[in-house]
């Protein structure tokens, strides 16, 4: 399983998602999955995971690396099996990059790539401050994805 998660800057929340879910697959024994994280605007490109959503990954005892913010391409769209929003504004600016032609098709698909986390979106920490709650709708999220059929 191939799951991109996909935020506005990839600081915070996508780049927590993605080391919670390679924690979760590892913790579960899982082979075959690679996770990984990206943005849909170019504004913090190279850029490290952001020190408070460090801290917080690290009070739960989940390891991160080193992380390089990037923005989504054409090519991820192809590359993954799922592609997991925090929110729906993330969808709506995959236009710029994936293009409407993509969106468009995957969304008539039966079960559509390009899907939000949760039933709601995740609420931003970068302006809430409040990176615990951010970090349990994310963990409730990605436990839900552990459970779909491969």
């Amino acid at each position: 399983m191939n799951i991109l998660f996909v935020c506005h800057g990839n600081i915070c929340r996508s780049v927590m998602a993605q080391m919670i879910m390679n924690a979760l697959v590892r913790d579960n024994t899982l082979d075959g999955w690679h996770i990984d994280s990206c943005a849909t605007s170019a504004e913090e490109i190279g850029n490290d995971i952001y020190p408070p959503a460090k801290r917080c990954l690290a009070a739960h005892g989940i390891p991160f690396t080193r992380h390089a913010a990037r923005q989504i391409t054409k090519d991820d769209y192809y590359a993954f099996d799922l592609i997991i929003c925090m929110e729906r504004y993330n969808i709506r600016n995959l236009r710029y990059t994936l293009g409407d032609d993509i969106l468009a098709a995957d969304a008539q698909r039966t079960e559509p790539k390009i899907r939000l986390l949760l039933n709601r979106d995740v609420a931003d920490p970068w302006y809430t401050g409040d990176f615990e709650t951010a970090f349990q709708d994310i963990l409730s999220g990605c436990k839900q994805l552990l459970s779909l059929p491969l």
